[in-house]
């Protein structure tokens, strides 16, 4: 990790050399003065806009100010007037001032847009009401097919934060409350200047902490304690986020708790994914140690809770399954649908479902309309071409087709009828496992190593029972064919 002020930077491999007894106080030594030189050197671009009107899809900006903020002090500046290439309305003429003939020789934005990506390249883009100024700047970077991205940080929802209490947060009314004067309300510089003063006021009270650091944590619901977001462990498992209503609205797993969770706080990919991080207020954990079971627990507990933000995993009938049945004549045949009956596998989409079978069609020398991928009354298409043996019409007897078709069902079976899936656990002294009866799924469960060596019908006994169902088979037959596990015990 390097630290940038400047020209000059620290390179803590390079210039520190450890042994093994004082390595760890050298590695926290090093990670406080990066923390100092990241919290120093950092740059904020502070930035207000005016416009032809709200809406960043039909509107154009009219005039831009951008200051650039070391932490301390301002210590560049960009503002000009912007041509939007179409009329002000009269109204935000009376709003802001800016009339049609002040932006007729303006620079268009297309002139101007190398100046904004280099001042605020690296920098963390500050505004109030950061969301208004960010969308509309990025609305025309997107006509210009170019894809402009700032790590963001909303003086609004840093003010709920920092300064509770106040009977509104919109820029007048907090900077008259915090005897912050405004020369130039609603023109770009103006709004600016005043922003910049209220952002260090905010800096100050912030003390150094990490929501300026980390724009992601600064524009969360006021209640999510950013103690909280640290604290979270770098571990498998399963996470649940909360509304203020207590309420899960949504729950994930992962191999690294944080690190995913983080994801989600700093994900504005989409309105939904906005709408999702500006509702957290709390965040609860299962650690699980083991991959499979945190997918197996994530599994049963969206079923169990059908978050409103887990809308793709909700139902077990968003998923196409492939099944497979004996029909009247004999033959065995594989078919695609959503039926309550245990299917030998499940897909995320019904084309998945038919490209798995058509590559079982191909490998076992299947037919076409006994694997369901050619719809007719007579001889399936590669019959016809010569490729198929007829099992379509007859021609070719059960036996002999099934025997083919049984191999391709072996893929989808368990190899043993009754086995344990050991894994890793929640700690080093500790086992999860899974467990499989008469090929069902019965649930999970964790042992301490030591115990087992010693009683081993405990791993039996830990056993938590959970619901088999066709997403719960297809977890862990994937698993079984990818061997992500420590052991498989037959018993």
């Amino acid at each position: 990790m390097i630290g940038h002020c400047g020209t000059w930077k620290i390179e803590p491999s390079k210039y520190y050399f450890f042994n093994e007894i004082d390595d760890w106080i050298h590695l926290k030594s090093i990670r406080i003065v990066i923390y100092l030189l990241e919290w120093f050197c950092h740059m904020y671009a502070i930035i207000d806009i005016e416009t032809t009107g709200g809406r960043p899809q039909l509107d154009k900006i009219t005039e831009i100010a951008i200051f650039i903020h070391d932490g301390e002090k301002v210590v560049d500046e960009f503002v000009t007037l912007v041509n939007p290439e179409r009329t002000i309305p009269y109204f935000i003429t009376g709003l802001t001032g800016i009339t049609n003939e002040m932006v007729e020789h303006a620079p268009k934005f297309f002139e101007v847009a190398k100046k904004v990506v280099e001042i605020t390249e690296g920098k963390t883009f500050v505004a109030h009401n950061a969301r208004f100024d960010y969308t509309f700047i990025r609305e025309e970077f997107k006509r210009l097919g170019y894809n402009f991205t700032r790590e963001i940080l909303d003086t609004v929802k840093l003010s709920r934060r920092l300064i509770p209490g106040q009977r509104s947060y919109s820029l007048g009314t907090l900077c008259k409350e915090l005897g912050i004067k405004i020369m130039g309300r609603h023109r770009a510089a103006g709004d600016a200047r005043a922003t910049i003063t209220l952002f260090e006021i905010l800096l100050n009270l912030n003390r150094g902490e990490e929501l300026f650091l980390n724009p992601a944590l600064s524009d969360l619901h006021p209640d999510l304690d950013p103690e909280k977001v640290r604290s979270l462990p770098e571990k498998t498992g399963v996470y649940y986020l909360h509304n203020e209503h207590k309420d899960i609205i949504y729950i994930g797993k992962s191999r690294n708790i944080l690190s995913r969770v983080h994801q989600h706080l700093a994900n504005r990919s989409t309105r939904r994914t906005i709408e999702m991080r500006d509702s957290i207020t709390d965040i609860s954990v299962e650690v699980t140690g083991s991959e499979l079971v945190a997918c197996l627990l994530e599994s049963d507990e969206i079923k169990k809770h059908k978050p409103l933000y887990n809308r793709a995993q909700r139902r077990e009938s968003s998923y196409t399954g492939i099944h497979a049945i004996t029909d009247d004549h004999g033959y065995l045949r594989f078919e695609l649908g959503r039926k309550k009956t245990l299917p030998l596998a499940t897909f995320s989409s019904a084309e998945k479902a038919r490209e798995c079978l058509t590559r079982l069609t191909d490998d076992f020398h299947l037919c076409q309309k006994l694997t369901g991928l050619y719809q007719t009354n007579g001889p399936c298409f590669q019959h016809q071409i010569g490729i198929c043996s007829g099992a379509c019409i007859g021609k070719e007897r059960p036996e002999s087709y099934n025997e083919r078709a049984r191999k391709a069902l072996r893929l989808f079976e368990f190899e043993y009828e009754n086995f344990l899936m050991i894994d890793k656990g929640r700690h080093p002294e500790e086992k999860s496992v899974v467990k499989i009866e008469h090929g069902r799924y019965l649930g999970f469960g964790f042992f301490d190593v030591g115990e087992a060596d010693s009683f081993p019908e405990i791993i039996h006994e830990c056993i938590t029972t959970y619901q088999d169902n066709r997403d719960t088979q297809s977890i862990i037959k994937r698993y079984l064919r990818n061997q992500n596990l420590e052991r498989v015990i037959p018993f």
